[in-house]
């Protein structure tokens, strides 16, 4: 069967950037195989992808309405406070998804952790790398949950490797794992290149507010004792780009793609969250890191332990970080090239049954 003009719905979650900057790789793959890649999704993730691909429709999904505590102590009481509004934007994205098939004839899905985009009549695709979902004292029960959701997809492509190294760990990986479970590697839109050092550090933040504001307002003043050129990059989409510059440090609100491979290239070691995305991004330029987990995600907290655990990068707690503590990534390996290839014309021989 041929997969010219073949529309594929592509939809990830809008929680901070990571979601949505994974996917590009794919929309990418999407259109170098001859299919037609429609984009949804809300708020900042949909904005991103509207920059990188203002070529392709986009359409507006429900927003899920994830927002974050203050203090990271009350993450989960949040979350759990926020869930009816969840369950509302999961069923309300599933009715407008049988629309959205019928008005744009959608041959496939693709939900990067939207749980609510799938469809019983066309092969539709999850992309997690949360096979177990970390939730403390709870993390049996929310995983069983999100495994009975994954079950209801025709396949689940988890961005990692199924050997020893790998990088998500006990996240990625089940004693059992399910039959529509494929490992395709690590997902990064970067690309390492050699370029001469023009930073000393770069700092990138992302992920929902108000935690974002907060590091960035706490970096500001604690980075400002720091000897070394600085490049920042705020993780703010707006509708242009705003760069200011103040003494060692160069503010972007937030940079395309391929200016984030450059500055990326350019800067000696990175400060940012542990995001998964990060994580592959860092790991595919082979970089050194400094890691600050979101206050209260369980997630990113276990990356950042298992990743110093293994001697690659270190990390602190939010209010514990001064400028000081960047001293420990050259006790550190950093991050590593896994060198795996996405076989994307495998893959998505799904959508050519």
């Amino acid at each position: 069967m041929e997969n010219k003009n073949k529309n594929i719905l592509i939809a990830p979650l809008n929680w901070g950037l990571g979601h949505a900057t994974r996917c590009i790789p794919i929309i990418k793959a999407l259109e170098f195989h001859n299919f037609t890649p429609i984009i949804a999704s809300d708020g900042i993730a949909l904005d991103l992808l509207r920059k990188e691909f203002p070529h392709l429709q986009s359409i507006e999904l429900p927003s899920y309405n994830i927002e974050y505590p203050k203090n990271g102590m009350f993450f989960k009481m949040k979350i759990l406070a926020n869930s009816p509004k969840m369950v509302d934007a999961i069923l309300s994205e599933k009715r407008l998804v049988k629309k959205i098939i019928q008005e744009y004839q959608i041959d496939g899905i693709i939900s990067d952790n939207r749980l609510g985009v799938r469809n019983k009549k066309i092969p539709s695709v999850f992309i997690t790398h949360q096979l177990n979902v970390m939730t403390g004292n709870t993390t049996w029960l929310t995983s069983k949950m999100h495994q009975y959701i994954i079950n209801k997809f025709n396949e689940c492509w988890v961005p990692d490797v199924d050997t020893v190294p790998n990088l998500t760990g006990d996240l990625g990986h089940l004693e059992k794992p399910h039959d529509n479970i494929k490992y395709i590697g690590p997902l990064s839109r970067l690309h390492k290149k050699v370029l001469k050092k023009k930073y000393d550090l770069m700092v990138i933040l992302s992920g929902p507010e108000p935690q974002r504001t907060m590091l960035e307002e706490k970096l500001t003043v604690e980075l400002q004792n720091y000897e070394g050129q600085i490049v920042f990059v705020k993780g703010k989409i707006e509708a242009e780009q705003k760069v200011t510059d103040q003494n060692h440090i160069v503010f972007y609100n937030y940079m395309n793609s391929q200016e984030l491979e450059t500055a990326f290239n350019e800067s000696e070691i990175v400060l940012c969250r542990s995001g998964y995305t990060t994580i592959m991004d860092l790991a595919q330029l082979g970089k050194k890191a400094f890691f600050i987990p979101t206050p209260g995600q369980y997630e990113q907290e276990y990356l950042a332990k298992k990743l110093k655990k293994e001697g690659l990068v270190p990390y602190c707690k939010q209010e514990k970080f001064k400028s000081d503590k960047l001293l420990e990534v050259d006790l550190y390996k950093g991050l590593k090239d896994l060198k795996t290839t996405v076989t994307w014309k495998e893959l998505f021989q799904l959508f050519l049954k």
